[in-house]
């Protein structure tokens, strides 16, 4: 017979029972879960619209991230773009040379600094950033749209996939196991 615990001494399982506990199942799982995995859904779908496009260039989601920056702010040079992206100089280098060699990108050295790389877009880079800018604008704009969307963070994440995959992003979500927090069942 297990003796009984004292006020100040808690009640734990014992290691076979901890062994054998199955993990819970939804609907307990933290809010915070539920942005993480909502947020992978709805980013998942607001770049695919951009992916799409650029894949008819043979571009990919590094050459979006380049095209965006140096279209908003023309003359950017190559070390303030390599601070915005946080991605390594020969990474850039590869898109640049994509982007450049293609007739998107234009750079041209700095007036004070020679050395220095001022980037901008051509015209052709210009309307391809604004069609990728229109495509992930619209999927805001949907989104923010939705008469629930602005009930809370989840609501405006679910609102951002695709409407015709949300039943299976629901029925998924509510499948997920609830795995113990650290400290927890330990």
């Amino acid at each position: 017979m297990r003796p009984i615990a004292s006020r100040d001494e808690p009640t734990l399982p014992t290691r076979a029972a901890r062994a054998q506990s199955v993990p819970e199942r939804r609907p307990a799982a933290p809010a915070g879960d539920d942005l993480i995995e909502l947020l992978f859904f709805a980013y998942r779908d607001f770049v695919g619209d951009p992916d799409r496009i650029l894949a008819d260039y043979g571009f990919g989601r590094a050459h979006h991230r380049v095209l965006h920056f140096v279209d908003r702010y023309p003359g950017l040079t190559i070390a303030e773009l390599l601070d915005i992206l946080r991605i390594t100089k020969q990474s850039l280098n590869r898109v640049l040379k994509d982007l450049i060699g293609q007739g998107y990108v234009v750079q041209r050295p700095g007036a004070s600094d020679r050395r220095q790389r001022l980037l901008s877009c051509t015209e052709t880079g210009t309307a391809l950033a604004a069609d990728l800018t229109r495509v992930q604008a619209r999927r805001l704009a949907r989104a923010l749209a939705c008469p629930d969307a602005t009930a809370s963070p989840e609501d405006f994440l679910m609102a951002m996939i695709e409407p015709e995959d949300r039943p299976a992003v629901r029925r998924l979500m509510a499948r997920r196991t609830v795995r113990p927090t650290d400290g927890e069942g330990a």
